[in-house]
Parts: C-alpha cells; sequence; structure tokens
C-alpha cells in the first residue's frame, strides 16, 4: 500500500488549522489567508506577529467597567465630561465601539463579556454581573441601560439583570427595537444606534 505525501507542508496546515479556529472564519477563509501571508514580506508577518503578542500582553479590564483597555482605568471611565450616573450595558466591548461611533451616548459603560445562553453552559456567574452590582453601591448610578443584543440570549440576560438592578429603585431601560431582531449591535449603523439610544424605553 502506497502512503500519499501529506497535501501541504506541515507549518501551512497547522497556520490554515489554526485560523480556522477564530470566529466567522471557514476552512476556505483559513486556506486564503494563509497562502496570502505566505506571500506577504517578511516584516509585515513580524508585525501582525507582534501585535497578536502584544494584545495578550499589553491589555487588561478596566477594574471599573470591563472593557478592554492598556491603562487602567479606561479613557472612558477616566473622562471627566462622561455621565457617571447612567451605565450602559452590552454584551461585548465591540458594541461600545459601535455605540461610541453614534456619537449620541455620553454615559459610561458596564462590559458583561457575554449572555446568558444556557445551551452553551454560560450562566450569570459567567458573566460580569458581579461587578456591575457592586457599582451600585455608590449611590451615583441613576439609570442602567439594557443595551444587550436583540435576541433570545439577549433578552434573557436583560430581564435577568432588570430583576436584579430594579429593586435598588434604579430606573432600568432598554435600547429602542429600531434594531433588528437577531442582529448584534455592533453591525447596526451610527443612525439606527442613535435613535434606539434616544428612543429608549423603561423595563
Amino acid at each position: 500500500m502506497t502512503i500519499r505525501p501529506a497535501p501541504v507542508a506541515e507549518p501551512v496546515q497547522r497556520l490554515i488549522d489554526e485560523l480556522g479556529r477564530l470566529p466567522g472564519i471557514g476552512p476556505k477563509s483559513a486556506q486564503r489567508l494563509t497562502y496570502f501571508l505566505l506571500r506577504v514580506p517578511d516584516e509585515q508577518i513580524q508585525a501582525l506577529a507582534e501585535a497578536i503578542q502584544q494584545i495578550k500582553e499589553r491589555t487588561t479590564l478596566c477594574s471599573i467597567c470591563q472593557n478592554i483597555t492598556e491603562s487602567d482605568p479606561c479613557n472612558i471611565c477616566s473622562h471627566s465630561s462622561r455621565d457617571r450616573s447612567i451605565i450602559c450595558i452590552v454584551e461585548d466591548p465591540l458594541d461600545i465601539m459601535a455605540l461610541e461611533r453614534a456619537k449620541s451616548y455620553q454615559g459610561i459603560y458596564h462590559v458583561l463579556h457575554g449572555l446568558i445562553s444556557p445551551m452553551d453552559g454560560v450562566g450569570p456567574g459567567q458573566l460580569k454581573v458581579r461587578e456591575l452590582l457592586h457599582r451600585m453601591d455608590s449611590g451615583e448610578v441613576r439609570e442602567i441601560i439594557l443595551a444587550t443584543n436583540p435576541s433570545l440570549e439577549g433578552d434573557a440576560t436583560a430581564m435577568y439583570i432588570q430583576r436584579l438592578i430594579s429593586p435598588l429603585g434604579i430606573r432600568v431601560t432598554r435600547l429602542a427595537r429600531g434594531l433588528p431582531n437577531g442582529s448584534d449591535l455592533e453591525y447596526a449603523d451610527e443612525i439606527t444606534l442613535s435613535r434606539a439610544v434616544e428612543a429608549r424605553q423603561d423595563m
């Protein structure tokens, strides 16, 4: 029996496999990226490798809002012009980027780093909920805006947090439903997000 040689070199296949683990990257995309990287200059590869290494070495979570930052507290939490009486709760840091692009929100944020999803084994204990409740102790917060994605998991997470916060006498609102059902906040355009913030509704 003749043993057929591997169709690609082992380092090439390893990179394809590793890229394929990234969200949104399927096998074909992983192959295209790998062969693109094979053709670029060495200095570009080195810059990419350094950027990947530094993102782990030089970033941390903001001790206040749990956003990814290079300095603690982050630029938003430490900015004197932000309204600290309003906290907008989002699923992940990409949602903050989307809301900041809309330029319609001047409060501060809290990043949950996920949504409640029993099917995926994610419960409230895996989210940054305890850190959120700790922020309520200051007595400074007047309103919580729930900006979780309009999906089953997003709605379940919003309801859970609403039940925790409401007894504290803090106003709890939800982004207006100008956002398409099942879509991610990060993909919404600036006008839609601005209107969703401005027309937020009490829960």
